[in-house]
């Protein structure tokens, strides 16, 4: 019985970790070093995902990213930013999986120009 409940909680806690859409990569990529200030940024997710907000933060300024062009669940997001000059630049979202899960993250990379 106790071998049959272990199994069962694994089993449940399994589903429930393969059903959420983890963050596979970004570009520019987690820590880069760039030399100039990109035009977008990637987000590349396993699964789909509705993304409510992406916030940019550079020194003392802070920018909610455009949104507006991306309708229901994707899995990828390219989305245009604006230069803020050299320094280091953090990106925060958050969202919603498609099984409902709210989701969130952040992500950084320097420019030296």
């Amino acid at each position: 019985m106790k071998k049959t409940l272990l199994t069962s909680i694994a089993l449940i806690w399994a589903t429930a970790a393969a059903a959420h859409s983890p963050l596979e990569s970004t570009v520019p990529v987690n820590e880069a070093v760039v030399e100039e200030v990109p035009s977008e940024i990637v987000l590349d997710f396993k699964g789909n995902v509705r993304l409510t907000r992406v916030t940019l933060t550079h020194a003392a300024h802070e920018a909610d990213l455009d949104l507006d062009g991306f309708n229901g669940f994707v899995s990828d997001y390219t989305i245009p930013m604006q230069s803020m000059g050299a320094g280091t630049y953090q990106i925060e979202w958050r969202g919603l999986g498609d099984d409902g899960h709210t989701m969130n993250g952040t992500f950084s990379f320097t420019v030296e120009e």
